[in-house]
């Protein structure tokens, strides 16, 4: 998620603080560099127009040329103006109205409808309300047979709509039904075309004057940068949009289109869609996503990840085996998977301030399989084997492999590696903090 703007504005920045004082002219070499920079992301050319020249405007002035310490303070105004670009502040679902309230999801087929459909069931019911997925496309097949699916993986209730139904129908059958699925709030899936037409237009109309849904979110692929901000336009002159909704963002280096769209259509980023996973779904926070722009971390979002993954009971008793030396290869399985439903780990460190300034970090590429390797191995170990790793004889080894479909060497290493994160918590719990710091010490 924006990689390569993110590379090229700190290569801008990095220059900027080689100069020490700054001069109107070294600015403008500077901001000349970030105009092609937000070009290359695929920000919409008026967009970037604007925003240059409200940086320009700021950084030629006392504030910048003045200061003691002018570089960081050009970086505080792009900041702040990227910020504002994407609108500032965070933009909550709309929920109101009369109940069962409805979010109503539109967009072109491909843009991740259905799939989003499933994560916001999972973010609403996190949130404390009782979705009801409905499915309106009776156009695609096995459209409605996808959500039902997917409701039964998320145990969210489906209503149960056919091919031959309307989707105006549909939608008013299922808000009868609600209450009685024990359910307040609809999140209906409608159908989508190849590209924007009339008749998809009519129908959505249609489904909206007769539900009067609480939201209508804009379902776009982030990775079609300004197709889809154009996509977003049309969509709000049919259906006067109250969001929009940027999914395959994990995917995109560039993110034009996050950039852009709040700035072109008036109308906000709510969520991001960051992987395939039925949490993957982020609220989209403007002030943090300018951070990630600009290298500077994002301890909120790693913070709130990491909140919704761990288990506090599971912490509690974690924390209580770490002082008594306690920590077994299963502990090590547990913890590894918890951290893996934070998401990618490549990821999750971009999160941590500083670390696009640290050369371990950057250099750092987490292969995702060797994960997927070790807890295999684990897997495959005895009970007994996983709480005394000492046990794991040579004849073990191999049988361990064999069951894993892995190398004795693999083994060998998790093994080793385990055994030096045991030392290390010995010395931490013996000698405290600075003794553990001090062995860690190369002199």
């Amino acid at each position: 998620m924006f990689d390569n703007l993110s590379d090229k504005l700190n290569s801008v920045f990095k220059k900027l603080k080689g100069h020490g004082k700054l001069s109107e002219k070294n600015i403008d070499e500077g901001l000349r560099e970030v105009r092609m920079a937000l070009l290359e992301a695929d920000a919409h050319y008026r967009v970037v127009k604007q925003l240059i020249a409200d940086i320009r405007a700021r950084a030629i002035g006392q504030e910048v040329l003045e200061s003691l310490t002018p570089a960081q303070q050009v970086i505080k105004i792009v900041n702040e103006e990227l910020t504002a670009l994407m609108g500032s502040e965070k933009e909550a679902l709309n929920l109101s109205g009369a109940m069962p309230q409805a979010v109503m999801l539109v967009g072109l087929q491909g843009s991740g409808k259905t799939t989003t459909a499933g994560k916001l069931a999972v973010h609403l019911r996190k949130n404390g309300k009782k979705p009801y997925l409905v499915p309106l496309d009776v156009y695609r097949p096995a459209a409605i047979d996808q959500l039902k699916k997917l409701g039964e993986q998320l145990s969210v209730p489906v209503f149960d709509s056919s091919p031959e139904m309307d989707p105006v129908e549909i939608a008013q059958k299922a808000r009868q039904k609600a209450p009685s699925e024990g359910c307040d709030t609809l999140v209906l899936d409608t159908a989508g075309r190849l590209h924007v037409d009339s008749e998809l237009m009519n129908e959505l109309s249609r489904i909206q004057k007769a539900i009067e849904p609480s939201d209508v979110l804009l379902i776009a692929d982030a990775m079609t940068g300004q197709d889809a901000v154009n996509m977003a336009e049309s969509f709000d002159q049919a259906l006067d949009l109250g969001g929009i909704v940027l999914t395959k963002m994990d995917g995109d280096a560039r993110g034009g289109a996050a950039l852009s769209i709040k700035a072109v259509t008036g109308k906000p980023v709510k969520f991001i869609g960051v992987g395939e996973k039925t949490n993957a779904l982020e609220e989209f926070h403007p002030d943090r996503m300018a951070s990630r722009i600009l290298g500077m971390g994002d301890m909120l979002s790693f913070i709130e990840k990491a909140q919704d993954a761990v288990d506090e009971k599971k912490a509690a008793d974690l924390e209580k085996k770490l002082r008594k030396n306690q920590f077994t290869l299963e502990d090590f399985r547990d913890q590894m998977t918890q951290v893996r439903k934070m998401g990618s780990l490549n990821d999750l460190i971009k999160m941590i301030p500083g670390a696009n300034k640290s050369k371990q970090l950057n250099k750092l590429d987490v292969d995702e399989r060797e994960l997927v390797r070790i807890e295999a191995i684990i897997n495959s170990m005895t009970p007994a084997e996983r709480r005394n790793h000492n046990i794991v004889n040579g004849s073990r080894r191999k049988r361990i492999a064999k069951g894993s479909g892995t190398k004795v060497q693999d083994v060998n290493k998790l093994l080793k590696n385990y055994s030096q994160v045991l030392k290390m918590m010995k010395k931490f719990n013996k000698g405290g903090m600075r003794a553990m710091t001090r062995n860690m010490m190369p002199f």
